[in-house]
């Protein structure tokens, strides 16, 4: 996660939590980026969309889609480096 001064205050005095710092130009690093990412290249690249409502029904079929798939949501938000093991 991405550390702002406020989220370093709330994680003050709080053991169970471990800021991470990431580079501030760093996408590869966002598990958000990554999701778009798999959205826009399983599902969303190279289309042209009517208006808002057809683009908004193509990500919700690519979200279903992406979700339907297993593990992908979990394999998108984590990375082996960034675990903790006391």
């Amino acid at each position: 996660m991405r550390s702002s001064s406020s989220m370093e205050r709330a994680a003050e005095g709080r053991n169970n939590l471990s800021l991470l710092k990431l580079p501030p130009a760093s996408p590869e690093l966002n598990p958000v980026e990554l999701l778009w990412r798999q959205l826009r290249q399983r599902y969303l690249a190279n289309r042209c969309f009517k208006n808002d409502e057809d683009f908004m029904q193509a990500c919700c079929q690519a979200w279903n889609g992406l979700t339907a798939l297993p593990g992908t949501l979990h394999q998108l938000g984590t990375r082996s480096w960034a675990t903790w093991e006391p």
